[in-house]
């Protein structure tokens, strides 16, 4: 008999109970012996819930529970769920979480600590909700040089982008209907400024490339600017507007490039077909090359369900299998202005511009006229180069975004 404790009876936390619950038999089968929750931990009371009396208010009676073994956090936030993790692992107790701030913040020092300690500090859930991604990064890809990994990551940007597309409905308009369908929280600023994207493409930018880049530090531009007309320009091209956390190793210098920004994904690209609430996480890697990952990214119990994958691994890992991190330096990164990629423009500028705005970018690709107005995808371009070009363009730019090649 196992024992395990859930820190957090909110939507996952919830879900975690009604699955270790629900498939207990399987569970037990699959792990060879029974898990059962002994504790959940929560501030609130829930006197209507089946799991009512495993309730406790206070940490320290799990933190000295010599029976429980494994505890699953999913309070959500910095603290103090970080130091409830620090604790636990410094306990001998393995620890599984769907708390991606805390990981992409945190992450190097607790894993090491678990290491440390023989424990196990398992984050399935943290990127992708029911989405395996991080498992396959660990051990099923282990055996490859991940070049990239990009992914459409936030379903509720998703969302709003394929509604902004598919009815032509205004960013404002589209957020307000998420709200009230309950696809964007009250305050949506995490998720429509990228910052939700930001911790999730640091994690996975750490998984594929073992270095873990401060998620302050990374360049985040959300979908507020992005317009109905970008969003119609993308599809007449036969792509689409993603919101997509990017993250790249350079196969010379050895350098990472990560950063959060919608882009303009042409139809060939998987990503692009990923609508409405769902995540797609596409990896590039040497011998397998390219592998696409796609499902529920949110969601009551296909976040559980990963949460519930990890409790079921940590009951018989080893901990000398776990992931090493290291924090990355500034040496390790690629300057943002430094890096390089394509770029789908439009202007204000009449049809016989055309000509000298191309040869402005150095080469155009797929100009579109429309009454007043230009559109072209440029040749690859630095950061830097493109921000100078487009201020000396001689005619105002309407909207950029970046090409997902």
């Amino acid at each position: 008999m196992k024992y395990a404790a859930l820190l957090g009876f909110g939507v996952v936390g919830s879900g975690t109970a009604e699955v270790l619950t629900h498939n207990r038999a399987l569970i037990e089968a699959r792990v060879g012996e029974p898990i059962r929750i002994k504790y959940i931990l929560d501030l609130r009371d829930f006197p209507d819930s089946p799991f009512r009396n495993l309730i406790t208010h206070d940490f320290q009676v799990i933190l000295n529970d010599p029976e429980v073994s494994v505890v699953a956090e999913m309070m959500g936030g910095a603290h103090p769920a970080y130091d409830f993790t620090k604790a636990l692992l410094e306990a001998g107790k393995s620890v599984v979480t769907s708390n991606k701030q805390v990981v992409a913040t945190f992450g190097t020092e607790l894993l090491a600590l678990a290491r440390t300690h023989g424990v196990s500090y398992l984050f399935e859930a943290s990127v992708g909700g029911g989405i395996p991604v991080i498992r396959p990064l660990r051990e099923d890809l282990a055996q490859n040089h991940i070049r990239s990994v990009s992914g459409i990551l936030n379903g509720t940007t998703n969302y709003i982008l394929t509604e902004m597309e598919t009815k032509g409905t205004p960013f404002a308009d589209v957020l307000r209907d998420a709200q009230e369908k309950g696809y964007a929280e009250k305050d949506p600023t995490a998720d429509i400024e990228g910052l939700d994207a930001a911790r999730k493409t640091v994690i996975l930018a750490a998984m594929a490339f073992g270095k873990r880049i401060d998620p302050d530090s990374i360049h985040c531009e959300g979908i507020t600017r992005v317009t109905a007309d970008d969003a119609a320009l993308a599809r007449a091209m036969g792509g689409a507007v993603k919101l997509i956390g990017y993250a790249s190793r350079d196969a010379q210098t050895g350098k990472i490039l990560a950063m959060v920004s919608p882009r303009f994904v042409p139809g060939g690209n998987p990503l692009a077909g990923v609508s409405g609430v769902f995540n797609g996480i596409l990896v590039s890697a040497d011998m397998v090359g390219e592998v696409m990952f796609y499902g529920p990214g949110a969601g009551k119990l296909p976040t559980a369900s990963a949460v519930v994958s990890d409790i079921m691994e940590a009951t018989h890992a080893d901990p000398a299998a776990a992931p090493v991190w290291q924090d990355a330096s500034a040496d390790d990164v690629t300057e943002f202005a430094a890096s390089v990629c394509r770029n789908l423009l439009v202007f204000d500028a009449p049809a016989e511009a055309a000509d000298s705005l191309a040869a402005h970018f150095g080469g155009a690709e797929a100009v579109r006229h429309q009454p007043g107005r230009l559109s072209f995808v440029t040749p690859a371009l630095s950061e830097q180069a493109i921000a100078a070009r487009i201020a000396t363009a001689g005619f105002p730019a309407v909207s950029r975004l970046r090409v997902l090649d």
